[in-house]
């Protein structure tokens, strides 16, 4: 079966929340335990998602500092982004409003964005933050605050190292892009206000209808 369709899904976020092992996880089913690039090379191959087969293009980014001028050549052509950042820290978290979804708006407007919360197996690991007392965990109820304050049709928590939810991350990327969800209508619901205007001895009286924006 020949693939449909072309996806290119483009990985972002901070420096050293997962991003690299999470590609490489997905492409070859295993987690990298000796070296890790700093950024992975692109990876194509075709993939089914409900009956429907594409040739996903996977692009990787450097999210230090040191790239900010050349990260936004790949956003070019985009189809779909997968914003990350690391349940084990918070920094990363906060980055996501701060700095990555202005950048992305800014390259690559009214492209969809995939959050994804890594490292799962950390969060719940107790002697991990035995280690590193400054490291704080971010809970599911944050990731899915931060899901609705930036507007993105998904989120998921995954952990590259046991592989829990990863093929669920890009599935769900692949399928924003093919079955785009459906642009709310908003509602105009009437505002009745009732005003009066003294005329002399007579009152003028009278409903206006104002229309009032619902979400």
């Amino acid at each position: 079966m020949s693939a449909s369709r072309f996806i290119k899904c483009v990985t972002v976020g901070d420096g050293a929340v997962g991003k690299t092992c999470m590609l490489i996880s997905y492409t070859s089913n295993t987690f990298p335990t000796d070296y890790v690039p700093t950024v992975f090379d692109n990876f194509s191959a075709n993939v089914v998602v409900d009956g429907s087969t594409v040739n996903l293009g996977l692009w990787d980014t450097a999210g230090q500092e040191d790239y900010n001028r050349l990260r936004p050549l790949s956003y070019r052509g985009a189809d779909v982004f997968i914003l990350a950042f690391s349940l084990i820290s918070k920094a990363s978290y906060e980055n996501v409003a701060k700095k990555w979804i202005p950048e992305l708006r800014h390259y690559a407007p009214g492209v969809p964005v995939i959050l994804v919360g890594t490292k799962l197996d950390l969060r719940d690991d107790k002697q991990f933050f035995v280690d590193h007392p400054g490291a704080v965990p971010i809970t599911t109820a944050q990731g899915e605050e931060l899901r609705k304050l930036i507007g993105a049709p998904a989120y998921i928590e995954c952990s590259s190292k046991t592989q829990q939810n990863v093929k669920a991350v890009f599935d769900a990327a692949i399928k924003v892009v093919l079955q785009p969800p459906k642009q709310k209508k908003k509602k105009r619901k009437s505002q009745k206000v009732n005003a009066e205007i003294g005329l002399g001895q007579d009152r003028l009286s009278w409903t206006l209808e104002r229309p009032k924006q619902m979400d």
